[in-house]
């Protein structure tokens, strides 16, 4: 039950958050929604398997993950031995939190990390499966999330359906800028005001 409920609740706010980002920049929305209605055509649905072929997509994501990680502190970890680090010494069994957010969003790291953009991915090794450091969204090591497969299928058919599916208008009156970012309260980083969007069919 837990990683069902972890693998979904994560999976939605994820999905949102996408849909925010995409809204926000045409651009990425555009290039995302050609690239996958030129692989389906007029099939109807993409299918599981078609999201092999879907590349940016999975850019679009990735960039996702980054931007907006769901839990932006990691389950607490401890340590098993005293050690050192930067010259502070860390005592045995010190409670360790990750700020993946943080890590997310470092210069360091990231060139112009405030911004959405997928194609930092382009030819980048760097993933989301707890390899690589400057990208953790589900952690890493033994302790690493057990919903992550299942969240990313979710997330990737879901949201390449979406943008198959429908054309996406902002309400009258509205503008893309006109989207909050704002946060709410918890463990898990959902949209504290309700993303409301015009969805026109496209096929």
């Amino acid at each position: 039950m837990i990683i069902l409920v972890g693998g979904t609740d994560t999976s939605a706010a994820t999905t949102i958050w996408a849909m925010v980002e995409l809204m926000k920049n045409p651009r990425v929305m555009n290039k995302a929604q050609a690239e996958i209605r030129n692989l389906c055509g007029k099939k109807g649905f993409v299918e599981e398997e078609d999201i092999h072929e879907l590349s940016y997509l999975k850019d679009v994501i990735k960039e996702t993950f980054r931007i907006h990680p769901t839990a932006p502190l990691l389950v607490p970890r401890e340590t098993t031995k005293k050690f050192t680090v930067d010259g502070y010494e860390i005592q045995e069994k010190t409670i360790i939190y990750v700020n993946a957010w943080a890590i997310h969003r470092d210069p360091k790291i990231w060139s112009d990390p405030e911004s959405f953009y997928p194609e930092r991915f382009l030819n980048n090794i760097i993933d989301f499966k707890g390899q690589d450091f400057e990208l953790i969204p589900f952690g890493s090591g033994r302790r690493i999330c057990p919903g992550l497969h299942m969240g990313i299928a979710t997330v990737e058919l879901v949201l390449a359906n979406l943008l198959y599916k429908f054309n996406w208008e902002m309400p009258i009156g509205m503008k893309g800028e006109d989207i909050d970012t704002e946060v709410l309260s918890g463990l898990t980083q959902h949209k504290k005001n309700p993303l409301c969007l015009v969805a026109k069919n496209f096929v």
